[in-house]
């Protein structure tokens, strides 16, 4: 059973741990206002003293009329906080330089420092594992665990993700939602496999099942600088899964994109051991999802929009003899496979005297309406008779009412 923990229901219990800190004298009201403090911090810079809290309301004895109070907490005034990093090492805080921080606002809401803590501290968090960017936080909130007596857990700070200019990596690097990369068509293994390389190495391997990432993972290998995120990269390796994944699997991953598309109405408006065997022909070539489906199409519409370009080098006068006699041939065969299309095919070329080519492009524009696609003999078994048929014809028809 899942259960889900959410901050603003858990008010009271943090209004809880913060008054036993003023209890204990570990923390106090502050009753200064956001211009006090803007305007303390300005001259504070101004004479190139450190910009902290002054104290002002440490000893303050009675509340400020009219002012609802923040609560601080009191930071020891010597030593060091050292924090024990399972990436980083050994780092050491002088305690001097940290400020007494705002654990509950003047509204009375906690600030992230005491919620994490808290949170930490009724959950039995033994371990913390988060970027690079909280480690700044970190000896404040050893502090805190301090104050509360509570054994601090241990820490694991991961270098930052940037994107391809060296910054932070952010929505206008791309898309950084986990649902954004579904529904552009990634395999939720690829970007899994992606992320945990970010940072992180096990020799020169690149390709990592889950079973694997998880065998050979060790903080000992995550690196201390920060990684940069490439798109590239990552559609590289989605490739590799596709390539790599079982045709069930692919079957049941690429009909959401059908249907999306319009492709296909329904599940069962299509044959799934057809549709397997028309993946097969496209898996190697397919990088997304996306990009399978939109091949798939020329497969299961019931007719193709011809790339502009395509039709007008390759269904032309001159490839018309070569495509009347090819549907002419085709619709006379009883027996319509791989080898059978591929020795009708070599009989053609050959008595026109022309290579395989000159009749292997029109064909595939007309069956497909681009010049790119699987092996032709491949691509009219798969495709079936029937259709093949139909759009032989239908360009050829074309060709002739142009001319």
């Amino acid at each position: 059973m899942k259960v889900r923990y959410r901050q603003t229901e858990r008010i009271e219990i943090y209004k809880q741990y913060v008054d036993r800190l003023i209890k204990e004298g570990k923390a106090y009201y502050c009753y200064c206002t956001p211009e006090e403090l803007e305007a303390r911090r300005k001259e504070a810079m101004k004479l190139g003293k450190p910009v902290k809290y002054d104290r002002r309301c440490l000893r303050r004895n009675e509340p400020v009329p009219d002012i609802k109070p923040a609560v601080r907490f009191k930071m020891p005034d010597y030593g060091q906080t050292v924090v024990k990093d399972m990436v980083r090492g050994t780092v050491v805080f002088d305690n001097e330089q940290l400020d007494d921080l705002i654990i509950m606002r003047s509204d009375g809401t906690p600030t992230y420092n005491l919620t994490v803590v808290v949170d930490d501290i009724d959950m039995g968090i033994t371990h913390v594992i988060r970027g690079d960017d909280h480690l700044n936080n970190t000896p404040k909130q050893i502090q805190l665990y301090n104050a509360f007596g509570y054994e601090t857990p241990v820490f694991a700070h991961l270098p930052m993700i940037l994107g391809s200019d060296k910054t932070r990596l952010s929505k206008r690097h791309g898309a950084t939602s986990v649902m954004a990369y579904r529904d552009m068509g990634y395999l939720p293994d690829a970007l899994v496999n992606y992320i945990a390389r970010l940072g992180w190495s096990y020799g020169d391997q690149e390709i990592f099942s889950r079973e694997e990432l998880i065998r050979y993972f060790s903080f000992d290998n995550v690196g201390k600088s920060a990684a940069v995120f490439n798109p590239e990269k990552l559609l590289w390796l989605n490739a590799q899964y596709i390539m790599k994944s079982d045709l069930d699997s692919l079957c049941d991953m690429v009909i959401p994109f059908l249907k999306r598309d319009g492709i296909i109405t329904d599940e069962d408006s299509i044959n799934r051991e057809w549709l397997k065997k028309a993946i097969k022909t496209l898996q190697e070539r397919a990088k997304t999802l996306v990009e399978l489906a939109h091949s798939l199409r020329y497969y299961i519409a019931e007719h193709v929009e011809y790339d502009e370009k395509a039709k007008t080098k390759f269904l032309n006068k001159e490839s018309l003899p070569l495509l009347k006699e090819l549907t002419e041939r085709l619709n006379g065969m009883d027996s319509f496979t791989e080898s059978s299309i591929e020795e009708l095919f070599r009989s053609i070329v050959e008595a026109h005297g022309v290579k395989l080519g000159k009749l292997a492009q029109p064909v595939r524009v007309a069956l497909t309406g681009v010049s790119a696609s699987p092996g032709i003999f491949e691509l009219m078994d798969v495709m079936g008779k029937e259709k093949v048929m139909s759009r032989l014809k239908r360009a050829v028809d074309i060709i002739e009412q142009e001319a």
